[in-house]
């Protein structure tokens, strides 16, 4: 335990997700050997973040106008959406640039474990932007996981009636590695997703 501003610094940085108490003691340690230029860069960075950042009112990609710059862009294939459970996955597609379409970030997953229900998450602004006819393919890009698969079959599920083509992401083995160390699901899902080779 440490006196005052310290331990204060300690317990807010290690209320960050992914810091435990021993990086948190690191953090505050550079902060408090840093110059205090660099120290209020960093206190100015976080302040502008909270007051400029905002959640895209169309499809929840973080903005800092109403629309983010996807939603704005009047190239992008307005016909498919691809649903995402956070903003970062929507950094990580389109480092790709594979796709471009637009998409849908749920905020999160189904896990009632954690108690975060259908009705916690952006499924009803989903189904609004559905509702015109505009869409014709929703790609679900949740994560392969218990939660990113209770998710992705609830969706699929709920618009079904619509008639629209939900596809979901294919998971399997990563480039690079070995056999022998992939687990039995992964594997699975590799020999369920296999395709043609054109030789």
């Amino acid at each position: 335990m440490y006196e005052g501003a310290v331990q204060d610094l300690i317990d807010e940085l290690g209320r960050l997700p992914g810091v435990g108490p021993k990086s948190a003691q690191r953090i505050a340690f550079h902060l408090l050997a840093a110059d205090p230029v660099d120290v209020r860069r960093l206190v100015s960075a976080l302040t502008e973040v909270k007051d400029k950042v905002r959640f895209c009112t169309v499809c929840g990609n973080v903005a800092e106008e109403e629309q983010c710059r996807i939603c704005r862009d009047p190239r992008r294939d307005r016909a498919v959406i691809c649903v995402v459970e956070e903003p970062k996955d929507v950094v990580a597609i389109e480092k790709t640039r594979e796709f471009r379409g637009r998409y849908h970030v749920l905020g999160g997953a189904i896990s009632p474990i954690e108690g975060v229900g259908p009705d916690d998450l952006r499924i009803r602004e989903l189904m609004t932007r559905l509702a015109d006819g505009e869409v014709t393919e929703l790609i679900l890009a949740t994560d392969p996981n218990l939660e990113g698969e209770a998710t992705a079959t609830y969706l699929a599920r709920l618009v079904k009636p619509m008639g629209l083509r939900v596809t979901r992401l294919a998971s399997g083995l990563p480039v690079g590695g070995d056999l022998e160390y992939a687990d039995e699901v992964t594997l699975g899902r590799a020999f369920e997703g296999r395709r043609l080779l054109d030789v």
